[in-house]
């Protein structure tokens, strides 16, 4: 078996690992994923500034996400995934684990 190792293969690899951080974060600290994944709601930022000072991994994460364009910042001024980033988290977690229903 050959291993990818496209620039397209590795960017996706890192953005997989930081939604999976992302999520363990999210979870650790009371939030659930449909924070980030309902385009209307989103991190405030003074909730990003908690996650941040509480992980050295959340800022990199953070900084990847938006980067890669698979999270931005809403018309509210919070932080949410774009299509590509809710894309690639259901298909981590499966649809129904952050649904927008």
């Amino acid at each position: 078996m050959m291993i990818d190792a496209s620039p397209l293969a590795s960017m996706q690899r890192s953005l997989r690992q930081c939604l999976s951080k992302m999520a363990a974060l999210l979870y650790h600290h009371g939030y659930v994923l449909e924070t980030v994944s309902i385009p209307h709601r989103g991190l405030e930022r003074h909730d990003v500034a908690k996650l941040s000072s509480a992980s050295s991994e959340w800022q990199t994460c953070e900084r990847v996400l938006i980067n890669s364009e698979a999270a931005s910042w809403n018309e509210h001024n919070r932080l949410v995934l774009t299509s590509l980033g809710r894309e690639l988290l259901f298909d981590m977690f499966g649809e129904g684990a952050a649904d927008c229903a």
